[in-house]
């Protein structure tokens, strides 16, 4: 609503509105009766057994219950009211709608129905008359619109009679008989057009119509004799009242529309390769046509000749312009002109695109593989600089140490947690050093080791087992030292139990709301001591495939649970029933988002809640072509080496040439695999295979890349 300035001048107009509008606040109930075109309707009759809703006092609306479904209801509801009186009719191009309308003299109804609680709820609402015409008694097929107006139906009479009955009527609501020189002000106008078996009379109406709002647009009456004895009835605004040069409205897919438009939909957008727009102009067929070669012209496209004719088209039209060729269709339905205007790329356009955008793609993932080989470039020899600083020497253990398994003399910044089986530190001695003390050291306290492929001088993965307990160890050089982490239930000790209080701190910490962070990508509190972001995407494709948020909130379980809830919600995304799992200590939810499916799992660690949420982006994944096949994994193959690799996974055997995944072939092999874990193996010329497993779940996809050096890294791709 516009705003009026503080000591502006306000039109007459405004005030004779505001006034109007005091008057009906301070009015009593009911404040229907001083408007002779609003009707109470509380007078109104209600279908049997209706108990009133008295939580909803007001005045210009009544909803009642009745212990009915809600199509018995309607039914019942358009008999009752038609036998008070009521005549029912449908809007143009709303004939579908499941709300009823209803026209009574000067008065409008609308009652609409919907479903509670096993019965129906029944509303009634006045809906003013703006432009009153008369309705023919027992007409038939009634579609009205009190706005413009417009009408159209059967009249139970023959020709004459109906005449003699819109002459009386008309003039009985203050319209008349348009003549030559009332009719001076529009060029246009023609009073002496002629209809085949028929006739036609304009009218006007002087005084607008009872609001006032605005002044009316001259109507023409249209009659014409039907075969069975009965007349066709239209009445709609002059031709000759109505704009005959269009203004454009906004584009929609990119392409023109006129206005006013009554309804418009489209499909596609400007750079779609199909596009369409429909609507329905409130104009004539002529000035829509007039527009639309107007528009279309000045956008570069022409005329190729007709198109046939589809069902109600009066006008098809193609047309082309460089890149697309199109058809415009145009008919008539009601007093709107029906516009269908689609476009479609030509193939040569298409192909000319797809080189365009493979030269573009081709370019960025060779400036992309060149970058990234500068970088492993690099980073290989900060490695081994940075190797050349470690000490390879023996290492013996460190005295009076309290952790399970013996700590090497470098150690360094150790971390042990006796209660959850888990020891860290950094040393300054090489790989090689580290592991070669602890299998010594183990292995005479009693542990025996599993072999494991990963033993390389930059990390090694060790796993030892003693009387059904285990210990996991990661030694990996992370810069200019070594870090040693490990796990496991081999490094539990009983003595170790949480400090007192550490929960009650957690739950005081999260006595404040959980809020969200504003700059997070995906939802996660403000009240967090780690989060971390992740996304997943292939060079030349802007949207990735999959986003993962991992973080940890000092907060109990179910209060982070119902913020996710909430804040999912928010976003539009959609909690799935099935399948899912909450509990005290865990929880998984599967959700549907805009962008594909996503999964959120929290648990609990160390006093906090922990998160992992993951999204998918299923039209980039599709668009890309590594959409896995429905209840199938799919896995993507590529190699940065300089010579072949070859992978057998599966009982399949798949080569992977140099450069796959890059400039030269820019999608790798792929693979469909059922869900599941798989061994495969990894040959390169001149190495020893190695082998490892991978666990795919159905609809996942994953990325194994053989690296410059012959390692290969798995990824979760989509």
């Amino acid at each position: 609503m516009p705003m009026i300035r503080r000591g502006a001048q306000v039109p007459a107009r405004w005030l004779l509105l505001a006034c109007g509008i005091l008057a009906m606040a301070s009015a009593p109930h009911p404040a229907s009766a001083a408007d002779e075109g609003i009707v109470d309707v509380h007078t109104l009759p209600r279908l049997d057994g209706a108990v009133e809703d008295s939580s909803r006092q007001d005045t210009y609306r009544v909803t009642y219950t009745v212990p009915t479904g809600v199509a018995a209801a309607a039914e019942a509801a358009k008999k009752l009211l038609s036998a008070d009186g009521w005549v029912p009719y449908v809007y143009p191009l709303d004939e579908k709608s499941s709300t009823l309308t209803f026209k009574k003299g000067r008065q409008g109804l609308r009652a609409s129905f919907t479903q509670s609680r096993g019965q129906s709820a029944v509303s009634y609402t006045p809906n003013r008359i703006y432009s009153n015409v008369p309705f023919p008694d027992g007409a038939t097929e009634l579609v009205f619109d009190e706005t413009r107006p417009y009408l159209g139906c059967i009249a139970p009479g023959a020709l004459d009679a109906t005449s003699a009955f819109f002459a009386k009527e008309m003039a009985a609501m203050g319209w008349r008989k348009l003549t030559p020189e009332t009719a001076a002000r529009w060029p246009n106008a023609d009073l002496a057009e002629t209809v085949p078996n028929g006739m036609r009379v304009f009218y006007d109406h002087p005084d607008g119509d009872t609001t006032q709002f605005y002044k009316q647009k001259p109507v023409m009456l249209t009659l014409t004799r039907r075969d069975d004895g009965r007349t066709n009835v239209e009445i709609r605004v002059a031709p000759f009242a109505l704009p005959e040069a269009l203004q454009a409205d906004d584009d929609m897919a990119g392409l023109p529309r006129p206005k006013p438009t009554k309804s418009a939909r489209s499909l596609g957008g400007a750079s779609s390769n199909k596009r369409e727009i429909s609507a329905a102009a409130m104009a004539e067929l002529p000035a829509v046509l007039a527009f639309y070669r107007r528009e279309l012209a000045a956008r570069g496209w022409q005329e190729d000749g007709n198109a046939p004719l589809a069902p109600g088209d009066e006008v098809a039209i193609r047309i082309s312009s460089a890149e697309e060729t199109g058809v415009l269709r145009l008919g008539r339905k009601y007093d709107f002109t029906m516009i269908s205007l689609a476009a479609q790329v030509k193939e040569s356009a298409l192909a000319a695109r797809a080189k365009t955008k493979r030269e573009a793609d081709e370019k960025f993932l060779g400036d992309a593989l060149g970058a990234a080989q500068q970088l492993i470039a690099a980073d290989e020899a900060r490695r081994k600089a940075q190797a050349a600083s470690l000490s390879d020497a023996p290492l013996n253990a460190l005295a009076d140490s309290k952790t399970p398994v013996p700590l090497p003399e470098t150690a360094e910044g150790v971390t042990f947690e006796g209660s959850d089986g888990r020891l860290e530190f950094s040393s300054t001695s090489t790989v090689k050093a580290l592991s070669t003390f602890y299998r010594t050291t183990l292995k005479a306290a009693g542990w025996k080791e599993q072999p494991s492929v990963i033993n390389q001088p930059n990390m090694a993965v060790m796993t030892f087992s003693r009387g059904g307990k285990s210990i996991s160890m990661t030694v990996m050089q992370m810069g200019p030292k070594v870090n040693v982490r490990a796990n496991g239930t081999g490094l539990v000790t009983e003595a170790a139990k949480a400090a007192p209080g550490a929960e009650v701190e957690v739950q005081a910490k999260s006595s404040e709301p959980l809020k969200p962070d504003p700059d997070s990508q995906l939802p996660v509190p403000t009240q967090r001591s780690l989060k971390s972001f992740a996304t997943t995407k292939m060079p030349g494709n802007e949207a990735p495939f999959r986003r993962e948020l991992a973080a940890s909130i000092p907060a109990p379980l179910g209060d982070v649970l119902a913020f996710y809830r909430a804040e999912l919600s928010r976003l539009g995304w959609q909690e799935k029933s099935d399948g899912a799992a909450v509990s005290a200590e865990r929880a998984q939810i599967d959700f549907t988002s805009p962008q594909g499916p996503a999964v959120l799992r929290l648990g609990r660690a160390k006093g906090e809640t922990t998160v992992n949420l993951a999204q998918k982006n299923s039209d980039a994944a599709a668009k890309a072509d590594i959409m896995p096949k429905a209840g199938q994994a799919r896995l993507v193959l590529g190699n940065m080496g300089s010579s072949e690799a070859s992978l057998t996974i599966n009982k399949q055997t798949v080569k992977i040439a140099a450069g796959a995944g890059g400039p030269q072939s820019p999608k790798g092999p792929m693979l469909d695999l059922p869900p599941g874990k798989h061994q495969y193996a990894l040959r390169l010329s001149g190495r020893p295979a190695r082998t490892e497993a991978l666990t795919v779940a159905a609809g996942e996809t994953w990325g194994l890349l053989v690296g410059p050096s012959g390692d290969l890294l798995p990824l979760q791709m989509y």
